[in-house]
């Protein structure tokens, strides 16, 4: 039986979509589409991982179109991308939302029309979600809280740490920030100051360490960085800085150049999140929804189904273990010339 919310979904779309969609990053499908909307292009995973192995998944299941934009951090953008999606006649969206609020909007549009809605990565607090992939973000802070915590002490570095946290639009981020403050605090250390990076900018993640190294200069004696980008940023704050010895240093998404640190020995560890995995549960459900077949999540989360996936904590002497042992990157990729004496002396051949 044919929706009814859907046929005038469709009649509308054959009016306003070539309107919509120019400029927005997708066109109208042809064939059985799914509109695949990611957040932004500052932290790396997104063009480079997560996009082509979804885009591959779903491939190989089928006979499908992607509808692929990137919102370059902007909500509005999003919104836009969303509408020209949706007025093309696509079947389903897979949603990663710049703003977990903001975003609510788009799955009631969904949802006014019929169209499926799955969550990637970030939850959208509001409408009706299909399902949701993700990680167990609230350990991931903790993971980054409790290495931390054991390299001072093994260390014996003396002192209190930065607190360098994601962008406030970010669901995820308060969640990492939750787990990560239930490590620290129960260790005793010292937090010297916080700060919550707007758009997980490193230029602003720099920014603001440089300001902190003014007040506190040797008393820093670590640094919990919310992911790789803001480390990265963190980290070039300390180069930076005259005399400044550089202290322990969190990341997340084990970016290449994140890995090149930790084998380098700028940054002390990242996370590791099975990202492929990820893509391809995501398509894998898109593509359920769009056939009519029934989904069941593993789990719940905020009483959406839910397969929420394991994070790992990645040091260098865990890197031939994760990433390279799970084709994330070859060693010749992490052991190019400026690291291959680093890389020798890690072991990493």
């Amino acid at each position: 039986m044919t929706n009814p919310l859907r046929a005038s979904a469709g009649l509308l779309g054959l009016v306003i979509a070539p309107l919509l969609l120019g400029g927005c990053g997708v066109t109208g499908p042809e064939r059985p589409s799914i509109a695949l909307l990611l957040p932004e292009s500052k932290t790396t995973r997104y063009e480079s991982l997560d996009r082509p192995y979804f885009e591959a998944e779903v491939e190989r299941l089928g006979d499908y179109d992607v509808l692929y934009s990137n919102a370059d951090q902007d909500a509005a953008k999003q919104q836009s991308q969303a509408e020209a999606a949706l007025a093309s006649g696509v079947d389903v969206l897979v949603l990663d939302p710049v703003d977990s609020g903001a975003a609510a909007t788009i799955v009631a549009s969904a949802n006014a029309q019929g169209i499926p809605v799955v969550a990637y990565d970030r939850i959208v607090t509001g409408g009706e979600l299909d399902y949701y992939v993700s990680f167990e973000n609230r350990k991931i802070g903790e993971l980054q809280g409790e290495a931390l915590v054991e390299g001072l002490e093994a260390t014996g570095a003396e002192g209190g740490i930065l607190m360098v946290h994601g962008s406030p639009t970010d669901g995820n981020a308060a969640l990492f920030k939750e787990g990560a403050l239930s490590s620290v605090e129960a260790s005793g250390i010292e937090v010297l100051a916080q700060f919550d990076t707007p758009d997980w900018s490193p230029d602003k993640a720099q920014e603001w360490v440089a300001g902190q190294i003014t007040v506190y200069g040797d008393r820093i004696a670590g640094v919990y960085a919310a992911n790789d980008g803001t480390a990265g940023g963190a980290i070039s704050a300390f180069k930076a800085a005259d005399g400044q010895a550089l202290p322990l240093v969190t990341g997340q998404d084990a970016e290449l150049a994140g890995i090149q640190r930790i084998v380098s020995g700028d940054q002390y560890m990242t996370i590791y999140k099975p990202i492929r995995e990820q893509a391809a549960i995501a398509a894998g459900i898109a593509v359920d929804l769009l056939e009519g077949r029934t989904v069941e999540g593993e789990t719940t989360f905020e009483g959406v189904p839910s397969t929420l996936l394991e994070p790992v904590v990645v040091t260098v002497d865990d890197i031939l273990d994760t990433v390279v042992a799970d084709g994330l990157y070859t060693i010749e990729q992490i052991c190019t010339a400026d690291y291959a004496a680093a890389c020798e002396e890690a072991g990493i051949r």
